[in-house]
């Protein structure tokens, strides 16, 4: 399932200091009256007028006419927003792990622009109906159709055919009311939201309170109902395909729970597989460093002198270097 969350904390603190910014540029005390001394015995010049009101009005309209920073969609249409949207959309579309995997609903820019429900909607089919799903989906029945789980579906084509549906069935529920219906009713983003930073503990605690707490549409944070309810919505459809006992309340809830906890477990590997893949690929770069270090180091060595070669002597007669002990 999908999971998000943002730096709502950072754009609320920069929000709130440009604001009393704001406010501190429009109680500031007028300007020191000019007064010019020309002589001892003259009189003070007069004092230059204050500013007419006009003046007065605008110095306020201009100061808060600079949006805040660290919030672009401050700074955003509507139209606008939803071009960025479609444009961040598209390259996390092409995003996989190992170049098999793939990470359509992860997002590494906490300010991404918000989906609209067609996106949503979008990035739901997208992801259900890549071959890799259709692939893992197929392995998992095989292995459930080895291990008897459902004795009522029978074996061979038949019985191979019943689970890859159910297990994909269950895919498919999952996505559609928990990263495409329910989100787009509640506005929250269906999108896992990068972290990125931070301690190990930090990270980790963050990626599995995803599950539960979401970044929605208009950029803050709350509980994530569509994850959530669109785990154990899946989990009670099943009761129409899965077998006679293996229907019922308790049933359903045990699916739910557990595709919410394989959800976590999902969120720590969006969270760190970035991480995970530069630390290999690190070590290939320093493991090439060294060998093109030792190969020029090798290259540039001059040959030793073989310790029989004979030695030429400055009168003109040639004797053999001895060995050294």
């Amino acid at each position: 399932m999908a999971h998000s969350l943002t730096l709502a904390a950072v754009l609320s603190v920069a929000g709130m200091v440009a604001h009393a910014q704001t406010v501190a540029s429009t109680d500031l005390p007028d300007a020191p009256q000019a007064v010019v001394q020309q002589d001892s015995d003259s009189q003070t010049a007069p004092q230059t007028p204050p500013a007419t009101q006009s003046q007065q009005q605008t110095e306020p309209a201009s100061s808060s006419a600079n949006p805040p920073s660290g919030n672009p969609q401050s700074t955003e249409s509507k139209e606008e927003q939803q071009k960025r949207a479609a444009e961040e959309l598209k390259k996390e579309e092409q995003q996989r792990m190992l170049g098999v995997v793939p990470m359509f609903n992860v997002a590494s820019n906490s300010g991404s622009a918000p989906l609209t429900p067609r996106e949503k909607f979008q990035l739901m089919f997208k992801s259900s109906t890549d071959p890799y799903i259709f692939a893992l989906t197929g392995i998992t029945a095989g292995i459930s159709m080895a291990q008897d789980n459902y004795p009522a579906y029978g074996v061979g084509v038949e019985g191979f055919a019943k689970y890859w549906g159910a297990n994909y069935a269950d895919t498919f529920d999952g996505n559609f009311w928990g990263n495409a219906v329910l989100p787009s009713w509640w506005h929250e983003d269906p999108r896992y939201f990068r972290m990125g930073h931070g301690s190990f503990i930090k990270r980790m605690s963050y990626s599995a309170a995803t599950t539960v707490w979401c970044r929605r549409d208009n950029g803050k944070w709350g509980p994530n109902y569509g994850n959530v309810v669109g785990n154990f919505i899946a989990g009670g459809i099943s009761n129409f395909y899965y077998p006679s006992n293996q229907r019922g309340v308790s049933q359903t809830f045990e699916r739910g729970a557990t595709v919410t906890y394989e959800g976590i477990v999902g969120a720590e590997l969006a969270e760190f597989w970035p991480d995970i893949f530069q630390h290999f690929v690190n070590k290939h770069r320093e493991k090439k460093a060294r060998e093109a270090a030792a190969a020029g180091r090798t290259a540039t060595t001059p040959a030793t002198p073989d310790a029989t070669k004979p030695v030429e002597q400055p009168n003109g007669t040639t004797t053999t270097k001895p060995d050294s002990q």
